[in-house]
């Protein structure tokens, strides 16, 4: 059968598609995992923002697909709609199938779209055995993680536990698959790599542990090595390590640094996300470990430096440095200290907008932000579906904003007790600015053609809604942020 898969093209404000196109991992590993009679396509929508209803059409016409799958999030759902309905229109009788966090965790929403499946967690196995009952004609009612159309009425077949990956049940993933080209990280081709699965914390934001569970699963290095040298060979510089949390196990990542050095992989820049904690109380041999493996970029899980919105986020035990072990106090100065002193640069994780924060909270982890961390990515709490902290806001009475395609976790959709939502958002909107202007100078000295070529746009971007009469001080900051807000709901319109 032939088959097209698609990610949605909605962007989050802190990765712009000016400076960062990544691919979607889950969906070439979907293709890596269907029997090889089928004609997988896979197409990244985020490389097509301008032009998501003309790709559709052509690629529809072009692969004449038997079944069309979506890769979903939250703040995506009204564009899936919007290309559920292109597809309909264009090819009446494809089966359509979703997946992704939003469809496995608010399945009950897409019982009113016009869909034919539902994949919920995990989907390798479960689309695979999906497309031999589809090409055999056969029933579903026993592929577990499935959930289907059976006339009026949807039928949500029993969980699929999650993969223990460790017995090569889930194959590679196939990069030939995708038909669209243009993956960039700051002008450098990037592709995604993952060496584990899953999490054993419970963060109250979190949405993978509400989707597989408390678990952690790990791929042979083996798997891991041969899978970056597949994305070198097919021209990527970058490698994004996308693991729930990689730093779970130090020793087993030490180890992986250690691979990748003696494989010569590590003449390729990775970027990883890590836990401070993890990396305070192991950086001492860890961060020059993890620099000489080519480590470049951390996105450091620093949640929030007040002890009180820790708890609230339930991140605090993954914030903890121990001495001899004792817990020590908050362990993102030290986590940031031992990456800087390696040459590493810190993409500073922070959650803003918590139900007790005031002013001067909110200004506390700016402020920690502005002088600590290399490029800013803070967010506000979002009650995405099932999450303990939906539930917490909801029983406050704190969402503001039912627009799920503003869930995107910089547009504030709660308040605080003390603060409305949109003042949340204009404290982090106003301050983050010029926190990404600060690292111009080291991305000019590491990608310099890339900056002095795009690094306008970047700005431009960064900018949005400022005007000449704004950078003379003629106008307000508000009156920018307003039409900053104004300009975003236009790009949000992309189907």
């Amino acid at each position: 059968m032939n088959v097209l898969l698609l990610s949605m093209p909605d962007s989050f404000e802190h990765m712009p598609p000016v400076a960062i196109r990544m691919p979607n991992g889950g969906l070439t590993s979907l293709a890596g995992n269907v029997d090889l009679q089928h004609r997988v396509a896979v197409a990244d929508l985020i490389l097509v923002q301008s032009q998501v209803r003309e790709t559709v059409t052509r690629l529809i016409r072009e692969l004449d697909p038997e079944v069309v799958g979506l890769s979903v999030m939250t703040f995506q759902r009204r564009t899936a709609v919007r290309i559920v309905e292109l597809v309909r229109a264009l090819r009446p009788g494809v089966k359509i199938v979703v997946g992704g966090y939003d469809p496995s965790l608010a399945p009950e929403a897409y019982e009113q779209i016009n869909v034919d499946y539902l994949v919920r967690s995990e989907g390798e196995v479960t689309f695979r055995e999906l497309l031999r009952s589809v090409e055999q004609g056969s029933g579903v009612d026993r592929i577990c993680g499935l959930s289907y159309r059976n006339g009026e009425n949807w039928v949500h077949n029993p969980d699929r536990p999650p993969h223990r990956l460790e017995d090569s049940e889930i194959r590679a993933p196939k990069r030939d698959a995708r038909v669209l080209t243009g993956y960039t990280l700051l002008g450098r081709q990037v592709d995604v790599v993952e060496t584990s699965r899953g999490c054993t914390y419970d963060c109250s934001f979190c949405s993978i542990i509400e989707m597989r569970g408390r678990n952690f699963h790990t791929y042979s290095f083996d798997r891991v090595l041969a899978d970056i040298s597949d994305a070198r060979d097919h021209g990527a510089r970058t490698i994004f390590l996308v693991d729930d949390n990689i730093t779970l196990n130090v020793r087993r990542f030490a180890a992986l640094c250690e691979a990748i050095i003696a494989a010569g992989l590590h003449k390729l820049e990775y970027f990883v996300q890590g836990m401070t904690s993890a990396i305070a109380n192991h950086g001492d041999t860890l961060a020059p470990l993890m620099r000489r493996a080519g480590f470049r970029y951390v996105f450091l899980g620093i949640e929030n430096v007040l002890k009180g919105d820790l708890e609230f986020l339930r991140a605090t035990a993954k914030n903890i440095e121990r001495i001899n072990g004792q817990n020590s106090g908050n362990a993102a100065l030290k986590a940031i200290d031992y990456l800087h002193r390696n040459h590493m640069y810190v993409v500073g994780g922070l959650i803003i907008g918590s139900p007790d924060d005031t002013l001067e909270s909110i200004q506390a982890n700016l402020e920690f932000a502005r002088r600590y961390v290399d490029w800013p990515y803070i967010q506000h709490p979002t009650p995405y579906p099932r999450t303990p902290m939906t539930r917490e806001f909801r029983e406050q009475g704190l969402v503001m904003n039912e627009r799920l395609e503003e869930y995107d976790g910089t547009t504030a959709v709660v308040r605080t007790r003390h603060l409305p939502a949109e003042e949340v958002e204009f404290l982090r909107w106003k301050a983050e600015r010029w926190m990404k202007v600060h690292h111009i100078p080291v991305a000019l000295q590491h990608d310099p053609s890339f900056v002095l070529f795009r690094g306008w746009r970047m700005l431009a971007h960064t900018f949005r809604g400022s005007s000449i009469r704004s950078a003379l001080g003629l106008e307000s900051e508000k009156k920018v942020f307003e039409r900053y807000r104004a300009i975003r709901r236009a790009e949000r319109e992309y189907v």
